[in-house]
C-alpha cells in the first residue's frame, strides 16, 4: 500500500496578544497560524497535510514533500513585483495580518521555486496565485477597479460565490479537466495577475477580463484566484493537488 502524499501548506506568523483572551504575559510572542479548511480538504482527499512555518527549510522540505500549497492572505510586497512601494504601511505585520509580510513573501516564493525546480506539484491559492506569479517574474494588478463582476465579495464563507463571478476556461487545460467550461466560484481579492511569469499561461478568466486560473503548461501546476478551500461545495482543485502528488510519489525510484 502506498503511503499518502505529503502535502505542505503555508501560514501566516503574529503576535499572541492578538488572540482574544490571550495571557499578557506572551503577548509577544509569535504565533504560526493556519486555515485550518485546508488541512481538512487534503485529508479527505487522501493526502497528509503538513504545516510550513517559515523555519522550515525549503530545500531540504522540498525532498520530503509531495505537494505544495501556497494560500492566501495579505498582499505580496510591491518589492517583489516592480509595484508602488507608497502604498506600503509602517506596520509591523506580526501585529496586523493584512500588513505587507516580507518575511512571508520570501519563503514562499523562494518555496514556489524550489518546488517547481524539483517538479513537485503546486497549488496556488488568491495569494498563492500571485506569489506563483511574482516568483515567475510576472507582476500583478495592484487594485481592481469595481464593476459588474464582485471581486471583493462581502459574502462569508464558505460560499460558493454569486452568479457574476463565474470563470471561463480555456480547453485542454487543468483546469477545463476539472471544472468544465465554466465555474461558479468564490472571491474575495482586489489584486490579480497581471503580466505572467516566465512560462505560465492563463487558463481562465472572468467576463470582465481578469485572470482567474494560470498553468505551467507540461507541469503539474495550477493558480486559482479563488478559495477552493472556502467553497461550500467540494472543489475539484483540492482533489488535484492530493491526486497530482501522488502521481509524482509514485513516479519516483
Amino acid at each position: 500500500m502506498s503511503a499518502r502524499p505529503l502535502i505542505g501548506i503555508t501560514g501566516r506568523r503574529f503576535r499572541l496578544e492578538l488572540i482574544k483572551g490571550a495571557d499578557e504575559r506572551y503577548g509577544d510572542r509569535c504565533l504560526d497560524s493556519y486555515m485550518s479548511d485546508f488541512a481538512s480538504r487534503i485529508a479527505e482527499a487522501g493526502g497528509l497535510p503538513v504545516h510550513l512555518s517559515y523555519d522550515t527549510d525549503v530545500t531540504a522540505i522540498c525532498q520530503r514533500l509531495s505537494g505544495v500549497v501556497i494560500t492566501g492572505g495579505q498582499d505580496v510586497h510591491p518589492a517583489f513585483w516592480g509595484g508602488d512601494p507608497g502604498v506600503v504601511r509602517d506596520v509591523d505585520p506580526r501585529l496586523d495580518p493584512m500588513a505587507h509580510d516580507e518575511v512571508r513573501d520570501e519563503y514562499e516564493i523562494e518555496l514556489a521555486r524550489a518546488a517547481l525546480g524539483r517538479g513537485i506539484p503546486v497549488l496556488g491559492v488568491c495569494r498563492g496565485m500571485q506569489v506563483l506569479n511574482v516568483a515567475l517574474g510576472g507582476t500583478l494588478v495592484p487594485d481592481l477597479p469595481r464593476g459588474r463582476v464582485s471581486h471583493l465579495s462581502a459574502e462569508a464563507a464558505p460560499t460558493d460565490g454569486t452568479a457574476d463571478h463565474l470563470v471561463s476556461f480555456e480547453k485542454g487545460s487543468i483546469a477545463a479537466g476539472l471544472f468544465g467550461e465554466h465555474a461558479m466560484t468564490n472571491s474575495w481579492h482586489h489584486q490579480a495577475v497581471d503580466r505572467c511569469g516566465t512560462g505560465l499561461v492563463v487558463t481562465g478568466r472572468t467576463s470582465d477580463g481578469v485572470i482567474e486560473s494560470v498553468e505551467l503548461p507540461g507541469a503539474p501546476v495550477l493558480g486559482v484566484q479563488w478559495h477552493p478551500e472556502w467553497m461550500k461545495s467540494e472543489d475539484p482543485a483540492m482533489t488535484w493537488i492530493v491526486q497530482a502528488a501522488a502521481k509524482r510519489q509514485r513516479s519516483l525510484p
